[in-house]
Protein backbone atom coordinates (compact mmCIF):
# COMPACT_ATOMS: atom_id res chain seq x y z
CA UNK A 1 0.00 0.00 0.00
CA UNK A 2 1.30 3.47 -0.89
CA UNK A 3 1.55 6.22 1.68
CA UNK A 4 -1.04 8.33 -0.18
CA UNK A 5 -3.57 5.50 -0.06
CA UNK A 6 -2.93 5.03 3.68
CA UNK A 7 -3.49 8.74 4.32
CA UNK A 8 -6.69 8.66 2.26
CA UNK A 9 -8.00 5.69 4.27
CA UNK A 10 -7.15 7.43 7.56
CA UNK A 11 -9.08 10.47 6.36
CA UNK A 12 -12.00 8.23 5.40
CA UNK A 13 -12.08 6.82 8.93
CA UNK A 14 -12.33 10.34 10.35
CA UNK A 15 -15.14 11.12 7.90
CA UNK A 16 -17.14 8.08 9.00
CA UNK A 17 -16.63 8.91 12.67
CA UNK A 18 -17.67 12.51 11.97
CA UNK A 19 -20.98 11.27 10.54
CA UNK A 20 -21.38 8.82 13.41
CA UNK A 21 -21.70 11.53 16.06
CA UNK A 22 -25.00 12.69 14.55
CA UNK A 23 -26.26 9.27 13.46
CA UNK A 24 -25.64 7.51 16.79
CA UNK A 25 -27.25 10.37 18.69
CA UNK A 26 -30.52 9.62 16.88
CA UNK A 27 -30.45 6.08 18.29
CA UNK A 28 -29.25 6.68 21.87
CA UNK A 29 -30.77 6.80 24.40
CA UNK A 30 -34.29 7.08 22.97
CA UNK A 31 -34.34 3.63 21.37
CA UNK A 32 -31.33 1.85 22.89
CA UNK A 33 -29.27 2.78 25.94
CA UNK A 34 -25.55 3.32 25.52
CA UNK A 35 -24.23 0.01 26.85
CA UNK A 36 -26.80 -1.90 24.83
CA UNK A 37 -25.74 -0.07 21.70
CA UNK A 38 -22.10 -0.91 22.44
CA UNK A 39 -23.02 -4.58 22.77
CA UNK A 40 -24.82 -4.48 19.40
CA UNK A 41 -21.81 -2.79 17.78
CA UNK A 42 -19.35 -5.32 19.13
CA UNK A 43 -21.59 -8.33 18.40
CA UNK A 44 -22.27 -7.19 14.83
CA UNK A 45 -18.62 -6.43 14.15
CA UNK A 46 -17.55 -9.75 15.69
CA UNK A 47 -19.83 -11.66 13.29
CA UNK A 48 -18.53 -9.69 10.31
CA UNK A 49 -14.87 -10.12 11.27
CA UNK A 50 -15.31 -13.88 11.70
CA UNK A 51 -17.15 -14.26 8.39
CA UNK A 52 -14.37 -12.41 6.55
CA UNK A 53 -11.59 -13.85 8.69
CA UNK A 54 -12.54 -17.44 7.96
CA UNK A 55 -11.86 -16.78 4.27
CA UNK A 56 -8.92 -14.38 4.47
CA UNK A 57 -7.29 -14.57 7.89
CA UNK A 58 -6.35 -18.22 8.22
CA UNK A 59 -2.94 -17.70 9.82
CA UNK A 60 -2.37 -19.67 12.99
CA UNK A 61 -1.96 -17.43 16.01
CA UNK A 62 0.86 -18.44 18.32
CA UNK A 63 -0.50 -19.28 21.80
CA UNK A 64 1.79 -16.73 23.44
CA UNK A 65 0.28 -13.93 21.31
CA UNK A 66 -3.20 -14.50 22.73
CA UNK A 67 -2.11 -12.58 25.82
CA UNK A 68 -1.53 -9.55 23.59
CA UNK A 69 -4.83 -10.14 21.77
CA UNK A 70 -6.72 -10.22 25.08
CA UNK A 71 -5.06 -6.97 26.14
CA UNK A 72 -6.07 -5.41 22.80
CA UNK A 73 -9.65 -6.57 23.33
CA UNK A 74 -9.70 -4.89 26.73
CA UNK A 75 -8.04 -1.59 25.80
CA UNK A 76 -9.23 -1.32 22.18
CA UNK A 77 -12.81 -2.55 22.54
CA UNK A 78 -14.27 -3.01 26.03
CA UNK A 79 -12.58 -0.41 28.24
CA UNK A 80 -12.33 2.05 25.34
CA UNK A 81 -16.06 2.03 24.49
CA UNK A 82 -17.53 1.54 27.98
CA UNK A 83 -15.58 4.32 29.70
CA UNK A 84 -16.32 6.82 26.94
CA UNK A 85 -20.09 6.34 26.97
CA UNK A 86 -20.27 6.07 30.76
CA UNK A 87 -18.09 9.18 31.09
CA UNK A 88 -20.38 11.19 28.83
CA UNK A 89 -23.29 10.35 31.14
CA UNK A 90 -21.59 12.20 34.00
CA UNK A 91 -19.76 15.08 32.31
CA UNK A 92 -20.65 17.66 29.68
CA UNK A 93 -20.34 16.80 25.97
CA UNK A 94 -17.75 19.57 25.53
CA UNK A 95 -15.54 18.25 28.33
CA UNK A 96 -15.81 14.76 26.92
CA UNK A 97 -14.94 15.82 23.40
CA UNK A 98 -11.95 17.92 24.50
CA UNK A 99 -10.55 15.12 26.65
CA UNK A 100 -11.01 12.62 23.80
CA UNK A 101 -8.79 14.62 21.45
CA UNK A 102 -5.85 14.37 23.84
CA UNK A 103 -5.41 10.86 22.38
CA UNK A 104 -2.74 11.81 19.77
CA UNK A 105 -0.57 13.41 22.45
CA UNK A 106 -0.88 10.34 24.68
CA UNK A 107 -0.05 8.11 21.71
CA UNK A 108 3.04 10.22 21.00
CA UNK A 109 4.21 9.74 24.59
CA UNK A 110 3.59 5.97 24.50
CA UNK A 111 5.25 5.68 21.08
CA UNK A 112 8.35 7.46 22.35
CA UNK A 113 8.57 5.33 25.50
CA UNK A 114 7.59 1.92 24.10
CA UNK A 115 8.25 1.98 20.35
CA UNK A 116 11.16 4.45 20.58
CA UNK A 117 9.51 6.65 17.95
CA UNK A 118 11.47 9.85 17.37
CA UNK A 119 9.86 13.02 18.72
CA UNK A 120 10.56 16.14 16.66
CA UNK A 121 9.62 19.79 16.91
CA UNK A 122 7.45 19.59 13.76
CA UNK A 123 5.49 16.65 15.16
CA UNK A 124 4.90 18.28 18.55
CA UNK A 125 3.93 21.59 16.90
CA UNK A 126 1.52 19.79 14.58
CA UNK A 127 -0.14 17.95 17.47
CA UNK A 128 -0.51 21.16 19.49
CA UNK A 129 -1.95 23.13 16.55
CA UNK A 130 -4.41 20.34 15.84
CA UNK A 131 -5.39 20.16 19.50
CA UNK A 132 -5.90 23.94 19.66
CA UNK A 133 -8.05 23.96 16.55
CA UNK A 134 -10.13 21.03 17.78
CA UNK A 135 -10.78 22.57 21.19
CA UNK A 136 -11.84 25.83 19.52
CA UNK A 137 -14.15 24.00 17.15
CA UNK A 138 -15.76 21.94 19.90
CA UNK A 139 -16.08 24.64 22.55
CA UNK A 140 -16.75 27.89 20.69
CA UNK A 141 -20.25 29.20 21.05
CA UNK A 142 -21.54 26.07 22.78
CA UNK A 143 -22.69 26.02 26.36
CA UNK A 144 -22.24 22.50 27.57
CA UNK A 145 -24.74 21.12 30.01
CA UNK A 146 -23.07 20.30 33.29
CA UNK A 147 -23.01 16.63 34.10
CA UNK A 148 -24.16 14.90 37.28
CA UNK A 149 -20.59 14.21 38.40
CA UNK A 150 -18.14 16.00 36.13
CA UNK A 151 -14.96 14.94 37.94
CA UNK A 152 -15.85 11.25 37.64
CA UNK A 153 -17.06 11.71 34.06
CA UNK A 154 -13.89 13.55 33.04
CA UNK A 155 -11.78 10.81 34.62
CA UNK A 156 -13.62 8.08 32.68
CA UNK A 157 -13.25 9.90 29.35
CA UNK A 158 -9.56 10.40 30.05
CA UNK A 159 -9.27 6.66 30.78
CA UNK A 160 -10.90 6.13 27.37
CA UNK A 161 -8.23 8.25 25.69
CA UNK A 162 -5.39 6.46 27.49
CA UNK A 163 -6.95 3.06 26.79
CA UNK A 164 -7.26 3.66 23.05
CA UNK A 165 -3.76 5.12 22.90
CA UNK A 166 -2.31 2.05 24.60
CA UNK A 167 -4.28 -0.18 22.22
CA UNK A 168 -2.71 1.52 19.17
CA UNK A 169 0.72 0.71 20.54
CA UNK A 170 -0.13 -2.90 21.41
CA UNK A 171 -1.86 -3.72 18.11
CA UNK A 172 1.12 -2.40 16.14
CA UNK A 173 3.08 -5.42 17.41
CA UNK A 174 0.43 -7.79 16.04
CA UNK A 175 0.28 -5.92 12.72
CA UNK A 176 4.02 -6.51 12.24
CA UNK A 177 3.49 -10.25 12.60
CA UNK A 178 0.09 -11.27 11.19
CA UNK A 179 -2.53 -10.48 8.58
CA UNK A 180 -5.02 -8.17 10.33
CA UNK A 181 -8.00 -10.47 9.70
CA UNK A 182 -6.18 -13.30 11.45
CA UNK A 183 -6.23 -11.61 14.87
CA UNK A 184 -8.92 -8.91 14.75
CA UNK A 185 -11.67 -11.55 14.85
CA UNK A 186 -10.21 -12.79 18.13
CA UNK A 187 -9.90 -9.26 19.52
CA UNK A 188 -13.59 -8.64 18.91
CA UNK A 189 -14.68 -12.06 20.16
CA UNK A 190 -12.95 -11.44 23.49
CA UNK A 191 -14.22 -7.85 23.43
CA UNK A 192 -17.78 -9.13 23.06
CA UNK A 193 -17.35 -11.33 26.14
CA UNK A 194 -16.12 -8.31 28.14
CA UNK A 195 -19.05 -6.02 27.20
CA UNK A 196 -21.79 -8.69 27.37
CA UNK A 197 -22.44 -8.33 31.13
CA UNK A 198 -22.72 -4.53 30.79
CA UNK A 199 -25.04 -4.33 27.77
CA UNK A 200 -27.20 -7.45 28.00
CA UNK A 201 -30.02 -5.92 30.07
CA UNK A 202 -30.18 -2.86 27.79
CA UNK A 203 -30.51 -5.03 24.67
CA UNK A 204 -33.20 -7.22 26.25
CA UNK A 205 -35.17 -4.10 27.21
CA UNK A 206 -35.42 -2.86 23.60
CA UNK A 207 -38.84 -3.16 21.96
CA UNK A 208 -37.53 -4.37 18.60
CA UNK A 209 -40.95 -4.55 16.93
CA UNK A 210 -41.53 -0.81 17.31
CA UNK A 211 -38.17 0.41 16.00
CA UNK A 212 -38.65 2.69 12.96
CA UNK A 213 -37.00 1.56 9.73
CA UNK A 214 -34.66 4.57 9.71
CA UNK A 215 -33.36 3.58 13.17
CA UNK A 216 -32.57 0.08 11.86
CA UNK A 217 -30.62 1.74 9.03
CA UNK A 218 -28.69 3.91 11.48
CA UNK A 219 -27.92 0.95 13.74
CA UNK A 220 -26.67 -0.91 10.68
CA UNK A 221 -24.50 2.06 9.66
CA UNK A 222 -22.85 2.19 13.09
CA UNK A 223 -22.20 -1.57 13.13
CA UNK A 224 -20.96 -1.92 9.55
CA UNK A 225 -19.22 1.39 8.88
CA UNK A 226 -18.52 3.03 12.26
CA UNK A 227 -17.25 -0.19 13.83
CA UNK A 228 -16.30 -2.90 11.30
CA UNK A 229 -15.00 -0.73 8.44
CA UNK A 230 -13.26 1.92 10.57
CA UNK A 231 -11.58 -0.64 12.82
CA UNK A 232 -10.33 -2.55 9.80
CA UNK A 233 -9.13 0.55 7.97
CA UNK A 234 -7.22 1.72 11.05
CA UNK A 235 -5.41 -1.61 11.18
CA UNK A 236 -4.64 -1.48 7.45
CA UNK A 237 -3.26 2.07 7.63
CA UNK A 238 -1.02 1.14 10.55
CA UNK A 239 0.96 -1.10 8.20
CA UNK A 240 2.15 2.09 6.50
CA UNK A 241 1.69 4.81 9.13
CA UNK A 242 2.88 5.20 12.71
CA UNK A 243 0.42 4.99 15.64
CA UNK A 244 0.93 8.73 16.26
CA UNK A 245 -0.03 9.64 12.70
CA UNK A 246 -3.08 7.37 12.78
CA UNK A 247 -4.15 8.98 16.06
CA UNK A 248 -3.70 12.57 14.82
CA UNK A 249 -6.52 12.06 12.31
CA UNK A 250 -8.87 12.15 15.31
CA UNK A 251 -8.56 15.93 15.01
CA UNK A 252 -10.43 15.78 11.69
CA UNK A 253 -13.51 14.13 13.19
CA UNK A 254 -15.17 17.30 14.56
CA UNK A 255 -14.40 19.06 11.26
CA UNK A 256 -16.32 16.44 9.29
CA UNK A 257 -19.04 16.40 11.95
CA UNK A 258 -19.45 20.17 11.52
CA UNK A 259 -19.54 19.89 7.72
CA UNK A 260 -22.25 17.22 7.98
CA UNK A 261 -24.23 19.37 10.43
CA UNK A 262 -23.90 22.33 8.04
CA UNK A 263 -25.21 20.23 5.14
CA UNK A 264 -28.29 19.36 7.22
CA UNK A 265 -28.84 22.98 8.18
CA UNK A 266 -28.15 22.23 11.84
CA UNK A 267 -25.12 24.50 12.12
CA UNK A 268 -23.79 27.80 10.76
CA UNK A 269 -20.37 28.77 9.41
CA UNK A 270 -18.33 31.53 11.04
CA UNK A 271 -14.75 32.81 11.31
CA UNK A 272 -13.80 30.75 14.37
CA UNK A 273 -14.90 27.51 12.68
CA UNK A 274 -12.88 28.36 9.58
CA UNK A 275 -9.84 29.23 11.72
CA UNK A 276 -10.24 26.02 13.74
CA UNK A 277 -10.40 23.88 10.60
CA UNK A 278 -7.30 25.66 9.22
CA UNK A 279 -5.32 24.98 12.42
CA UNK A 280 -6.36 21.32 12.35
CA UNK A 281 -5.37 20.81 8.72
CA UNK A 282 -2.01 22.54 9.28
CA UNK A 283 -1.39 20.38 12.36
CA UNK A 284 -2.17 17.15 10.50
CA UNK A 285 0.01 18.32 7.59
CA UNK A 286 3.00 18.96 9.86
CA UNK A 287 2.82 15.49 11.38
CA UNK A 288 2.34 13.98 7.91
CA UNK A 289 5.33 15.82 6.46
CA UNK A 290 7.57 14.56 9.25
CA UNK A 291 6.75 10.95 8.43
CA UNK A 292 7.26 11.57 4.72
CA UNK A 293 10.75 12.86 5.32
CA UNK A 294 11.72 9.84 7.42
CA UNK A 295 10.39 7.08 5.11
Amino acid sequence: MSRKVALFLATLVSLIYGLTFTIAKDVMPVYIDAFGFILLRVLGATILFWLVGLKIGNEKIEPTDFKLIILCSIFGVALNMLTFFEGLKHTSPINGAVLMVTTPIIVLIFSALILREKVTFAKVLGLLLGLTGTILLIAYGKKGTAGSNESWGNFLVFVNAVSYSFYLILVKKLMDKYNAFSFVKWIYLFGFLWVLPFGYSDVVAVNWQTLPFEIWIKIGFVIVFSTFVTYMLNLVTMRRLSPTLVAVFIYLQPVFASIYALSLGKDTLNFVKILSALLIFIGVYLVTVYKKNTN
